[in-house]
């Protein structure tokens, strides 16, 4: 077998994946890390035999359960080990993924550690208040809030619900407290703060005292203040503040938890009896696996993340001899991300290359055949001499071309060296460690597109709006060299639906490696780490809708259980998403038929057969079919 870590796989996937001996990427079990791994090719065939076709959605319950378990049972360990007297109580932001199969199964898997949800929208709640949460957990309100919002939110209490309603503003308090008095119902309240401390990566903006939610420091005493006054002191029992998101320096993340908890030292001074402190999300996920403080990195362990928190609340607080609070925090990300993964096949694919070589005769041009000479002498040293030898023959040949001194013939044959050429040039840095990076992005600008069955925008949308690198590899020939390097095209008709950014194992590169495609086989490639904000960011461009979504559980010897499925969008529910009516455009086909019938233009047998194409057309899948 080849070097199975060519895509860098045991660096981010070594919990959740690994090669089995016929080439094809094993889903393991992190349970049960000994089990045979199930073969994604095997669940790929299995669920085309069940009319389930790609692109899909795959959803790993095992993934998902494991992240959870992983979060708690990490902070109750560093709990124990550090002699903290508080708790440990996490929520789940609903925005990271709202669908409803995740939230039920996070809400499932989360009740023996009392998780409980983050909401910051009035349907957002509407979701958490229909769950059987834990009678321990939270239901943290944050975003900005109108009455009704805070209205439900009170009521809840009713319930059993420990409903926190998070004040980012002053005018919010204002509301409470009117809502309060009306419903005779002590509210259980938070105060966001911005803090001061500003964190690297991607959103940093979310972060710093420049951020867009929470409250300055004036404004935390005038709600303080205002509380005392109002005889509502004692229903702030949380402080929130948001460290960031993806963060990837452990340190910043020490840094912002030790600044919290200042405040929270000077808060529960103020007389406020609080009892949470909320470190928000940042918690970052290791997209390209290479440990480090990079965007789509992070330089710390699940580990070091818990005891460093909870270090840093304990030394802080002692200091203040303040009680240990509960500490909550919102790792949204890096509880889903994992847990799915988008499986989609190659179409077709366009080569910048040739194997074909062309034979010179006497009525070339010298620069052709100067070109047809380049191999000669071509090696690993002079490459970038060759590939600057190649450059100038074309354009002086086009030029030629564009003045009328060579035919089409002559410029097609020239085409068709420059091809062939390129392709001995790619043959010699295949295994070259020492290209430079000028040959390197000449190598790249000659990269084949490899034309996949998925649209980056409703699928992949953080890719395309802020470069997000996910790991992407082929799931079935890693035991198989791969001789072509490319990059992926999707099936919008836009220039911006490309990836161009990959993960491998010594760092990013802009082409994937991938094997060449046989006329008779499907090529499927898996995108990894989506679970976290695509499914919910995704648009409609070129009106492609929802991919299939299937779930499924890890089984014993290398089997698996189909939990549940989901079909992708027709193009008739798309069509209605943007105020088409499905029976109204069928309608309106019927007449321009008709119409072309009564002109003769069409016979009756071919009317039957339009209207019945159009027909299944429009109840049909939004990408392609076999």
């Amino acid at each position: 077998m080849i070097d199975e870590d060519i895509y860098g796989i045991k660096k981010w996937g070594d919990d959740i994946l690994n090669v089995l001996d016929n080439g094809n990427i094993g889903l393991k079990n992190p349970f049960f890390p000994e089990n045979q791994p199930v073969d994604l090719i095997k669940i790929i065939k299995s669920l085309n035999e069940r009319g389930i076709s790609c692109p899909l959605l795959l959803r790993v319950t095992d993934y998902l359960a494991y992240r959870i378990q992983q979060i708690n049972k990490t902070f109750y360990k560093a709990i124990k080990e550090i002699g903290y007297q508080g708790e440990y109580k996490g929520v789940f932001p609903v925005k990271v993924n709202q669908q409803a199969q995740v939230i039920d199964r996070i809400v499932d898997f989360g009740k023996e550690y009392h998780f409980g949800l983050e909401v910051g929208s009035k349907a957002e709640l509407l979701i958490a208040l229909a769950h059987d949460l834990s009678s321990e957990s939270t239901i943290i309100c944050n975003g900005i809030k109108d009455r009704e919002f805070i209205n439900l939110a009170i009521l809840s209490q009713k319930l059993g619900f420990k409903t926190i309603l998070v004040l980012e503003s002053p005018r919010e308090l204002d509301i409470v407290i009117k809502v309060s008095k009306e419903l005779n119902i002590r509210p259980f309240l938070g105060i966001r703060i911005k803090l001061t401390n500003k964190v690297s990566g991607k959103w940093s903006e979310s972060s710093g005292d420049r951020s867009a939610f929470g409250l300055s420091v004036e404004q935390v005493m005038d709600v303080i203040n205002k509380l005392k006054n109002n005889g509502y002191l004692d229903c702030l029992i949380l402080q929130h503040s948001h460290l960031g998101s993806q963060i990837p320096d452990i340190i910043e993340i020490r840094k912002a938890t030790q600044e919290a908890c200042r405040f929270f030292s000077e808060i529960t001074n103020q007389g406020a009896p609080l009892k949470y402190i909320d470190l928000g999300g940042g918690l970052g996920v290791d997209y390209t696996g290479e440990q480090k403080s990079v965007v789509n990195s992070i330089n710390y362990s699940l580990d070091e993340y818990c005891i460093n928190i909870v270090e840093t609340v304990k030394y802080e607080l002692d200091q203040s001899k303040i009680k240990h609070p509960t500490i909550i925090t919102e790792s949204g990300r890096a509880c889903v991300a994992s847990s799915s993964m988008l499986i989609f096949n190659i179409l077709e694919t366009t080569n910048f290359d040739s194997y074909e070589k062309q034979e010179a005769n006497k009525d070339d041009h010298p620069l052709l055949k100067n070109m047809m000479q380049i191999p000669d002498y071509l090696n690993v040293d002079r490459a970038q001499e060759c590939l600057n030898d190649l450059n100038y023959y074309r354009d002086e040949i086009r030029t030629l071309f564009k003045s009328g001194q060579i035919n089409l013939p002559a410029m097609a044959k020239t085409e068709e060296t420059y091809l062939y050429v390129i392709n001995k040039i790619k043959e010699v840095l295949t295994f070259s460690n020492e290209i430079t990076e000028e040959l390197q992005s000449s190598i790249d600008n000659m990269a084949d597109i490899y034309h996949g069955n998925f649209s980056l925008f409703q699928s992949l949308p953080d890719v395309w709006a802020i470069d997000q690198i996910h790991p992407i590899a082929p799931i079935q020939k890693l035991n198989e060299i791969p001789k072509r390097r490319g990059v992926l095209n999707d099936i919008t008709c836009d220039s911006d639906g490309i990836i161009n950014k990959f993960v491998l194992k010594d760092g990013i590169y802009n082409t994937l490696p991938l094997h060449e495609i046989k006329d008779d086989e499907d090529y499927f490639l898996g995108v990894f780490y989506i679970g976290a904000y695509q499914e919910t960011l995704g648009d409609l461009h070129n009106l492609f809708g929802d991919t299939n979504v299937v779930t499924i559980k890890l089984k014993d010897h290398g089997n698996f259980q189909l939990l549940h499925e989901q079909e992708g969008d027709t193009i008739s529910e798309v069509l209605s998403y943007v105020e088409y009516e499905p029976k109204d455009i069928i309608n309106r086909f019927k007449n321009i038929v008709e119409d072309a019938v009564r002109s003769r233009d069409l016979s009756l047998v071919e009317r039957k057969k339009l209207i019945e194409t159009f027909k299944e057309s429009i109840s049909g899948y939004t990408y392609f079919e076999n």
